[in-house]
């Protein structure tokens, strides 16, 4: 009777670990969801700004326009001296180079470290870790030099060429790590059965690091597609302009600047990523999360 009592009574032990862990849990969703209006205020009010009048932009900060002009987005899209969209071809052009760039060469690069045995492997490993603590600001110049040599300057082989050279250490040891949890007898299966280092990673490790390389090409393609700084210094002529340099023609200090076009833009330059992390977005945790292991 004892028992039953202690377990209908409100003051009891499990009663306060329950009331404990549910305060908790609601402190960390308000937490979350503070934390996630924050982070999403700035793309509302670029949304909410693309509908406003340029006078109304910084005069009437709040979310909802007091007048909404449609005409921002049909205005925009012409009124660059380009049509918008052949600045989003541009940039699909130059993203999609990249992908696919980084995707054969990072993963050959990744194979080699893992499953190879050569001299110097862990010296070579350690200084392709430390290019990571480079900035790029200071090859930006040796490469613009090497580029303008080769007369690259204002094509697009700049952008993309190197992502064919493994130059991204990042997916490079994200990918030594998925490889190093795939189980070496697989590959002595293989070798057994007469199958050389190429087919092993073609047939046997290539499938296997799917979320590895989904991860690498969410992540490449978004930082190539948002690049500004390297578009910028290879590119020069307004119908080789990619997203980032389109939407800067909308700025002009001595003409006057067309903000309502210019978010309008932003926001229609968004869909491609938001579109790529949608639908990759189940693959992406879970390549972040198997990266890491090590079997």
């Amino acid at each position: 009777m004892s028992a039953i009592t202690s377990a209908h009574d409100p003051k009891s032990p499990l009663q306060k670990l329950r009331s404990a862990t549910g305060s908790r849990r609601i402190f960390i969703h308000t937490v979350l969801i503070g934390v996630a209006i924050v982070m999403l205020y700035p793309l509302l009010w670029m949304l909410s700004s693309s509908f406003k009048p340029d006078t109304h932009i910084f005069t009437q900060p709040g979310l909802i326009p007091s007048s909404v002009r449609p005409e921002n987005y049909s205005e925009g899209w012409s009124g660059s001296g380009n049509s918008f969209s052949l600045y989003i071809t541009n940039s699909l052009i130059v993203t999609i180079g990249a992908v696919i760039g980084n995707v054969i060469s990072c993963s050959l690069a990744a194979y080699a470290f893992a499953r190879f045995e050569f001299r110097g492997k862990k010296i070579w490993f350690g200084l392709m870790l430390g290019t990571l603590m480079l900035p790029t600001q200071a090859v930006l110049i040796p490469q613009y030099t090497i580029f303008y040599n080769l007369t690259w300057i204002n094509t697009y082989l700049p952008l993309i060429v190197p992502k064919f050279l493994a130059v991204d250490a990042f997916f490079i040891f994200l990918m030594v790590q998925f490889i190093r949890s795939i189980p070496r007898e697989l590959d002595h299966a293989a070798m057994m059965d007469g199958a050389n280092p190429f087919e092993i990673y073609w047939k046997i490790i290539l499938p296997l690091m799917k979320p590895a390389l989904i991860t690498t090409t969410i992540f490449t393609f978004i930082w190539t597609y948002d690049d500004f700084l390297h578009q910028l210094v290879y590119l020069q002529q307004n119908d080789k302009f990619t997203v980032p340099l389109g939407l800067t023609l909308f700025m002009d200090q001595t003409s006057g600047s067309s903000y309502g076009a210019m978010f309008a833009m932003s926001t229609l330059a968004l869909l491609p990523t938001l579109i790529c992390f949608l639908i990759f977005q189940k693959r992406l945790v879970e390549g972040l999360a198997t990266s890491g292991m090590k079997g």
